[in-house]
């Protein structure tokens, strides 16, 4: 990870992290500032296997990976899914959110993790699972911000809610936005 960092200009280890997931184009982007603090893409991992389509996780067994913002919460290095990198969902907002919609049982146990297939979770191979399990270790999770959305809509106007989704996934989707803004469009 270290010659990555450097062909991007960022200090090695990183003073922060950045994963962004687009679920649409299966990809896991990996940001770090450089030394002036401007957002600097590290690399891109394919992501091998996930649920669901556009559109929150809302339930237990939805088969949906979320959308948000998150944290990671904890790290697994003996997970059956290789290692693994678990996500604080639901976190504070998406209960409030369940709470105002009358929702229960959303879930949780939601993974960034090893090998090639996941219901609910982003699964990147186990190469990838390493490289990021010990980055993240290194930087220290609470560094780290986790950013699910639909689809890469940085320099688009947020996407329209999918048929069925909440009322307030509309502005889900304008946090989300504002969210990527620092991390500008990719070529």
């Amino acid at each position: 990870m270290g010659p990555r960092c450097a062909a991007a200009g960022v200090p090695y280890p990183p003073t922060e992290l950045a994963l962004l997931a687009f679920k649409r184009e299966r990809v896991l982007e990996l940001w770090a500032p450089d030394g002036n603090r401007i957002p600097r893409r590290i690399h891109v991992y394919s992501v091998l296997g996930a649920s669901g389509g556009p559109g929150p996780k809302l339930r237990e067994g939805d088969l949906q990976v979320p959308e948000g913002r998150y944290r990671i919460a904890s790290q697994n290095p003996n997970s059956a899914f290789h290692v693994s990198l678990e996500l604080d969902y639901p976190n504070a907002l998406d209960r409030v959110r369940a709470a105002s919609d009358g929702r229960r049982n959303l879930g949780g146990q939601i993974f960034i993790h090893g090998k090639a297939a996941s219901i609910g979770c982003l699964a990147i191979g186990d190469e990838a699972a390493e490289d990021l399990f010990v980055l993240v270790a290194r930087v220290g999770r609470e560094r780290v911000t986790v950013v699910i959305a639909p689809h890469d809509f940085r320099g688009r106007p947020p996407p329209l809610p999918p048929p069925g989704a909440p009322a307030w996934c509309g502005d889900l989707y304008g946090e989300l936005a504002r969210e990527l803004s620092p991390f500008g469009v990719p070529r």
